[in-house]
């Protein structure tokens, strides 16, 4: 059964029942403000606020080009997982934005700085320190640069008392992606959880959130794609854009089948990626390739068993909700 939400600020958005909506996610309060910690008594603002946003496997897409960075986005397909960001923001007189990978024993800082996030701040007019972790890799179709954006403006606003709506903050981070070319349809993906199939461009666009993929998904990643190189390039877009399908998944089964279909009409098969997704037709496994990113993502029961064959395998499963704030620090 499909319920339709409608959110303050926003256009009703498609779910199905019995999963969360974005309504009541707890980034403000009923007032449009952010909580503030109460301790013996009195109201104190917290010392940093940690936020997590799931990231966004694109199965197919389609670019559409408006007349603003807001309009401007595409329309497809993909799945929300469970793996994602967490941003920690805390005070600062200056911007300050570290980047770190998730690791063993812990995690590992991979960059200083970061033009996409600097960006945002400074459009605000504000100074925090950032840091943000990824679990997965960057640069691998996993729509990290949306999520660290989406984590950290959720975590910001609720820090310094933005009074930001959830949908002006996906605002912001939307037009980031689209201005840096780093993405086009993660953030208004990781919005909300599902698998989603994104029929207007934008945040505002009309997004249906399926929940009836189940179990366990694997992928397999063997490097980054330029995503700036690829979505700057005319001619590349103007074959993606042939290859999008003209039908819409019904079932998980559809859309692997389909996400393989626009994936070999669109001319982004790597060497790697090709074998791959032989190994997985020899086994039955349902695959597909990440876009934009140079590796695979696959499900069903024997998908765990043929990755990790194929190199370093993550698992992950459907997110079932978007950014949302993780707690606060005294």
């Amino acid at each position: 059964m499909v319920s339709s939400i409608k959110n303050r600020d926003r256009k009703p958005e498609i779910c199905f029942l019995g999963q969360k909506g974005l309504a009541g996610s707890g980034l403000i309060n009923e007032y449009g403000h952010p909580t503030i910690l109460h301790k013996k008594g009195s109201f104190v603002k917290p010392s940093a606020v940690v936020a997590f946003c799931p990231g966004h496997i694109s199965g197919y897409f389609k670019r559409v080009s408006g007349d603003s960075p807001a309009s401007t986005g595409s329309i497809g397909a993909g799945i929300v997982i469970s793996e994602g960001v967490t941003a920690t923001v805390s005070h600062s007189d200056e911007i300050s934005v570290e980047i770190q990978q998730a690791g063993h024993p812990g995690p590992v800082t991979i960059t200083k700085g970061s033009p996409l996030l600097a960006s945002a701040l400074e459009k605000l007019d504000i100074t925090a320190s950032v840091v943000t972790e990824c679990r997965l890799p960057i640069g691998a179709g996993f729509g990290m640069s949306a999520a660290a954006l989406l984590s950290s403006l959720t975590a910001v606003n609720r820090l310094l008392g933005l009074g930001l709506s959830p949908r002006q903050i996906a605002l912001h981070a939307h037009e980031e992606e689209v201005l840096h070319r780093t993405g086009l349809g993660d953030v208004a993906a990781c919005q909300g959880g599902g698998l989603v199939i994104r029929k207007e461009p934008g945040i505002d666009g009309l997004i249906e959130r399926r929940f009836d993929l189940k179990g366990p998904l694997y992928s397999v990643s063997y490097g980054p794609i330029h995503t700036p190189e690829i979505l700057g390039s005319e001619s590349r877009m103007h074959r993606i854009s042939g290859a999008f399908p003209t039908d819409t998944p019904g079932n998980p089964v559809d859309f692997f089948r389909i996400c393989r279909q626009f994936a070999e009409s669109s001319g982004l098969v790597t060497p790697e990626v090709r074998i791959a997704l032989g190994k997985c037709d020899e086994t039955g496994v349902p695959a597909s390739m990440t876009m934009l990113g140079n590796g695979i993502f696959a499900c069903g029961k024997r998908a765990g068993t043929v990755l990790a064959s194929l190199g370093n395998a993550h698992e992950f499963r459907v997110s079932e909700s978007g950014v949302r704030i993780i707690g606060d620090l005294p």
